[in-house]
């Protein structure tokens, strides 16, 4: 696990205590820069909403298999489905709070980023910061709330280097 270190602009150039952002891939699913960007992505997020410091979260890219069991098991839909995010925000040691976990079905994110013909890296970065934001406490259950949180999404998207990348589901609250 790589740990790290954000920083905010309140401490003037001084390091925060670290965030450790902990990626889980097969490697059939890695490829040269891919965790170091699912990484910056969630990392972006963070600081963009200034959390600082004894932070965990792990984003996983797993199988449509590993994803539809877990789509049936917590939410009752026997589907695969692009990313899913369980938060929990519980505190693992004095002072260190425990977000949650990112879960991200790699070949579902790969033909999403082929029929909307974007980089598949986009593609994760877009599910990563989409994960990483219902860990916060985001949601798209109603069009005012879809709207903010997409708008973050497009913001942090063109701040990676994504500006064309916008979620596939950009019409519709609750999806």
């Amino acid at each position: 696990m790589q740990v790290i270190h954000v920083r905010s602009a309140s401490m003037r150039g001084k390091t925060s205590p670290p965030i450790r952002i902990e990626v889980r891939a097969p490697r059939a699913y890695q490829a040269p820069g891919r965790i170091a960007g699912l990484r910056r992505a969630a990392q972006a997020v963070l600081q963009r909403h200034g959390l600082k410091g004894n932070a965990t979260l792990t984003v996983a890219l797993v199988d449509e298999e590993t994803i539809r069991r877990l789509n049936r098991t917590y939410r009752g839909i026997d589907a695969p489905t692009d990313v899913l995010s369980f938060p929990t925000r519980t505190e693992i040691s004095p002072g260190v709070r425990y977000l949650g976990d990112v879960v991200i079905a790699f070949p579902y994110a790969a033909r999403q980023a082929q029929q909307e013909g974007h980089p598949l890296d986009g593609e994760l970065a877009l599910l990563t910061v989409h994960g990483v934001l219902h860990l916060l406490g985001y949601d798209h259950d109603t069009e005012p709330a879809r709207r903010q949180m997409w708008a973050i999404q497009r913001e942090i998207l063109h701040q990676l280097g994504f500006p064309e990348i916008a979620p596939a589901d950009e019409g519709t609250p609750g999806s």
